[in-house]
């Protein structure tokens, strides 16, 4: 039995009292459990003899206000920012009770040979002066369209049968077919076509109401001509919801810049109300289709690498290679910070840069604590080299495995090699120029150190990581909920330590100075059989990202890579705690990223994607002959990079990489394609570094890094990543300009 505990006692040991209680690698994983669930056991102890601390309420009180990490708001602004999120649940509320899911349902026809017209009977009368027609069948893609002899031509009709007669209401539309040879080698193609109907004629179906509304359709193919059509009477109206677009990504950039909730609730709430918002326009998607817009490849890639990381950093591998990487640059803080950035850059051009930022967070951050170092403006510089490696090869980052995967592409040449190399030269222009505006922007060491004493520092670090272990208690049953009070009690008491430190000053940063050997002594390897069982996993997951590179070895998709690694090293490790290991999964991120996906696909469907296309093809179109190369380069790498600054750059990308196609293929233009590609290659990824949310690797960073307790804002990541992706911008401008407006690099005879 143990005597009563003083309130003053620290409830829960200290973390280095087992630290040298073991040295093999078979008791180090008990003590990664140990570690973990500490503060259950020491608190179960005095559940067991009856004691039921009593933390200070209002202690407790306060302590609840910054479990999530946020600072505590205005009064005023948290009422104002409950009225208008309540008013916003309403409004998506209402939306998705009062309106059904919309589905289209599909009608196979067959269009008769040799100009023979075939009627259709369009049932259902528009809602609003316009309808959709949406077919699938055999035709050319809409980049091929005069590669075609022959044609699919309709219009639309109204037929009176009092008076037995009809009257064509549009005029002939066309949709270019493939040659009867080809017929059984295609794939189907969706074309779709939005139709306005005149006020007369919408006037007419109403007023009328025996008239009938007909789509007439001739092919002059030489065989009948068959297709699926679907006939859709309420189509979106896509300049009010470019509108309504544009207004949910601003709300969700208020939310998540002025941290009023969570960027994960953020997006949350945002991807809802533009599903509402389709919803209220007669487009409510149904929920497969949904599904359907998450990327399950990236989050089970996230998932698998996770995972990993988990199981890995039990080992004590992130530990020692920071200590391993403090002693080969004898401490230095630029030479450290520029091997970091440099091989995390070389490794994310041939591993997905996101699986490179998972690795590589944890080193960061433990080489931070050693060299007495803030993490936060390291991470931010290693996560914009991430980004900028990763647009080196067609493997490195998300928007390059589209545009190379891209067939029409592919058909110009554009391969592995090419690819690499023309990105090759611009890319490392660029790493050279980030070191400059980076060295800049840091030039005072003590911008890379913490403001406080590191004493005071490591308290409140140690502050954040109990409240995070408090905060992940649930409260179902009375032992946890008093588990919870003991953990907070322990908050408390470093809470009055850092009170009295703050008060009476600390002890100079100096005299905390580790010596190599100190550091060497405390960051051994904890685990040498779970390091070689990762280790081999590794090699696995990391052969088969390379292999994916290779295009007749892309049997497995990196999320699969990823997931398979996952279950290997569970199986080897032998784990019998799955609920530790999943408990270290930032589920938040994952979250984050699938509500992101479905609002880009939700605003996608609004039009604000293919606005942004149409915009800047219409810019180029507009300028002369002898400046359109020049402009288009100009167009598509500032818009892109802008746009994917604050847009998600997969759909994006996918919507740029058909305008450059489309300006490549008008024989009126005559501008090269490759140019094009680079351009939006370079904007695309270096578009990324913009805002915390403008590439995947930024919220993966922040995710593992918060998890550490170490937390940036979007406002600190825009801060040093704006200007950073600005400086490259132009770089990558100048380079482009050089290498294919004056040297025309991308002509034949070069």
């Amino acid at each position: 039995m143990r005597p009563p505990q003083n309130p003053d006692e620290d409830p829960l040991p200290n973390e280095d009292v087992s630290e040298n209680n073991s040295n093999n690698g078979e008791s180090h994983n008990d003590l990664v459990k140990i570690n973990m669930s500490n503060e259950t056991a020491e608190a179960m102890g005095h559940l067991k003899n009856g004691e039921k601390p009593e933390p200070d309420d209002h202690d407790i009180t306060d302590m609840h206000h910054h479990l999530g990490g946020h600072h505590k708001q205005n009064k005023y602004v948290s009422w104002c920012k409950l009225i208008v999120l309540l008013i916003a649940w309403f409004m998506f509320t209402v939306f998705l009770m009062s309106k059904n899911e919309k589905t289209l349902h599909y009608r196979q026809l067959a269009i008769p040979k040799d100009n023979d017209t075939k009627t259709y009977v369009l049932a259902d009368l528009p809602i609003e002066p316009r309808v959709g027609l949406i077919f699938k069948g055999s035709f050319y893609n809409e980049h091929y369209d005069n590669d075609s002899t022959n044609y699919l031509h309709y219009y639309l009709s109204i037929y009176d049968p009092i008076t037995n007669s009809t009257k064509n209401i549009t005029k002939e539309f066309t949709f270019p077919i493939v040659n009867i040879t080809e017929m059984d080698k295609v794939k189907e193609i969706k074309r779709v076509k939005v139709v306005d109907l005149n006020e007369m004629a919408y006037r007419m179906l109403y007023d009328n109401r025996s008239a009938v509304l007909n789509l007439n359709l001739i092919t002059n193919f030489d065989e009948s001509f068959p297709l699926n059509f679907a006939y859709d009477p309420s189509p979106l109206d896509k300049d009010r919801g470019i509108i309504y677009a544009t207004i949910v990504l601003l709300g969700l950039y208020v939310m998540i810049i002025w941290e009023l909730v969570h960027r994960t609730f953020a997006a949350i709430i945002a991807s809802t109300m533009a599903i509402g918002i389709l919803a209220a326009m007669n487009e409510r998607p149904p929920m497969t289709l949904i599904m359907s817009w998450i990327d399950i490849e990236t989050l089970l890639l996230l998932f698998g690498m996770m995972i990993l990381v988990a199981i890995l950093s039990e080992t004590g591998i992130f530990d020692y290679l920071a200590v391993y990487a403090y002693k080969i640059t004898n401490g230095a803080v630029w030479p450290l910070i520029n091997c970091l950035c440099l091989f995390t850059a070389i490794l994310s051009s041939f591993l997905d840069n996101v699986t490179t930022v998972l690795l590589m967070t944890p080193v960061t951050i433990r080489l931070c604590e050693v060299m007495e170092l803030n993490p936060v403006p390291i991470l931010m510089s290693m996560v914009i080299y991430s980004n900028i490696g990763g647009a080196l090869t067609p493997v490195g980052d998300p928007p390059n495995v589209i545009i190379a995967s891209n067939s029409h592409i592919s058909k110009k040449g554009v391969n592995f090699t090419t690819f690499t190399l023309h990105m090759a030269i611009g890319v490392c222009l660029v790493m050279v120029q980030t070191y400059f505006q980076l060295k800049h922007k840091f030039r005072n060491i003590n911008d890379l150190r913490f403001s406080e004493p590191n004493d005071v520092q490591e308290l409140r670090h140690e502050i954040s990581v109990w409240q995070r272990a408090a905060a992940s208690l649930s409260s179902y049953s009375k032992d946890e909920d008093l588990v919870r009070e003991t953990l907070l009690k322990k908050v408390n008491r470093l809470g009055r330590q850092l009170k009295k430190k703050l008060v009476s000053g600390s002890i100079p940063t100096e005299s905390y100075k580790a010596t190599l050997e100190d550091l060497q002594a405390k960051y051994p390897i904890r685990n040498k059989k779970l390091l070689v069982k990762s280790s081999v996993t590794l090699i696995f997951v990391i052969s088969f990202f390379f292999l994916h590179s290779v295009p007749n070895l892309q049997r497995l998709s990196l999320g699969w890579t990823a997931l398979l690694g996952a279950i290997l090293l569970l199986i080897l490790s032998d784990r019998e705690d799955m609920e530790a290991v999943l408990a270290r999964v930032e589920w938040s991120t994952l979250l984050f990223f699938a509500a992101l996906f479905v609002l880009m696909e939700a605003l996608s469907e609004l039009g604000l994607i293919d606005w942004i296309g149409r915009q800047t093809e219409n810019v180029i179109l507009s300028v002369g002959e002898e400046s359109r190369l020049a402009v288009a380069i100009l167009i598509i790498l500032w818009v892109s990079a802008l746009a994917s600054a604050f847009v998600d750059n997969i759909p994006l990308t996918t919507m740029m990489v058909k305008i450059a196609i489309s300006l490549s293929e008008n024989e009126a233009l005559n501008l090269p394609l490759q140019p094009l590609v680079w351009a939006l290659a370079f904007g695309a990824c270096l578009g990324g570094n913009g805002t915390l949310i403008g590439a995947s690797a930024n919220v993966v960073c922040a995710g593992v890094a918060e998890q550490h307790g170490y937390r940036f804002t979007f406002v600190e990541f825009f801060k040093v990543g704006f200007p950073v992706m600005i400086g490259s911008i132009c770089v990558a401008t100048v380079y482009l300009m050089m290498a294919h407006v004056v040297f025309e690099w991308h002509s034949p005879d070069l």
